[in-house]
């Protein structure tokens, strides 16, 4: 798909944009832009994410797609990916601001992504077409991701990193931010856990945010959660005692006394099937 150019002079350049600090002098454009009507949400997060963190990011932004919000993002590895990928899953429209050319798929392996966002909504960078994505181009884009949103959530995120600079970006232009809360011993959620106390909203539920947001929640998520496929016993005692966090033989072991071959037997069919992944050596969780 051909890329197209806009200037703060056009008709169609966003609203939203003009009113941030030092808006864009243009826009590279595949795709479309964002509905100036429809509410629009931008979900970020860390790169190098957890199976819970990318999990929450996909159900999230399906979620919240079905229900007609727009999902802004970066296209970045992680949340960004996660979360965009679950709005494309559900129908809905998500736009990816990008920290390099519009004709640069970056990372390279969301090139399925990549094509995806130019069909069933957006790519925008200000950076000319075959910029490259160099490391400074990306905390400037992070203003532009705010700036087309409404509301900003951040999905893990590291003490410091380019989404704490995407929800300080936010505040800056008067923006609410949410923020989804993890175990204090991770340094994935010291980000979320440090905006959240200082006064950063707190998402513990998909139904209490979209009521924050006046939306009216479908509750698919639990529809979903009722219709699996049905397992053996075993299969699901051990699926049952599994979580979005890593456990090990051991403690499956303790939860479900099953004997090592047993347990190991059962792992592996889960993982088969695609209900469960070892993700080191011994160490499981859910990733459906």
């Amino acid at each position: 798909m051909e890329y197209r150019k806009i200037t703060g002079s056009d008709p169609e350049y966003p609203n939203r944009l003009k009113e941030i600090k030092s808006p864009p002098k243009e826009l590279y454009i595949k795709g479309r832009l964002p509905d100036e009507k429809a509410l629009s949400v931008a979900i970020v997060g860390a790169r190098e994410c957890s199976p819970y963190g990318r999990r929450m990011a996909q159900e999230i932004g399906a979620e919240l797609a079905r229900a007609g919000i727009q999902i802004i993002s970066g296209m970045a590895r992680g949340i960004d990916g996660a979360a965009q990928g679950g709005a494309l899953s559900a129908g809905g429209a998500t736009f990816a601001v990008l920290g390099c050319g519009v004709d640069v798929c970056y990372p390279s392996e969301h090139r399925k992504l990549y094509e995806s966002l130019q069909k069933e909504g957006g790519i925008l960078s200000e950076l000319p077409p075959e910029s490259p994505p160099l490391p400074q181009h990306f905390p400037a884009r992070n203003r532009i991701i705010s700036g087309l949103s409404d509301v900003v959530l951040v999905i893990e995120a590291r003490e410091k990193s380019g989404s704490l600079i995407t929800a300080d970006l936010a505040l800056e232009q008067g923006k609410d931010v949410y923020a989804l809360p993890g175990p204090v011993n991770s340094n994935l959620s010291r980000g979320c856990n440090g905006l959240i106390k200082q006064g950063a909203g707190i998402v513990v539920s998909i139904e209490d945010f979209m009521e924050e947001l006046h939306i009216s929640y479908s509750g698919k998520m639990e529809k979903i959660e009722e219709n699996k496929i049905l397992l053996e016993s075993a299969e699901k005692l051990v699926y049952t005692c599994l979580d979005l966090y890593p456990k090990n033989l051991g403690t499956l072991v303790g939860e479900t006394d099953l004997t090592i071959p047993e347990l190991l037997n059962v792992l592996f069919r889960l993982e088969l099937k695609g209900y469960i992944q070892e993700i080191s050596k011994n160490y499981y969780v859910k990733i459906k």
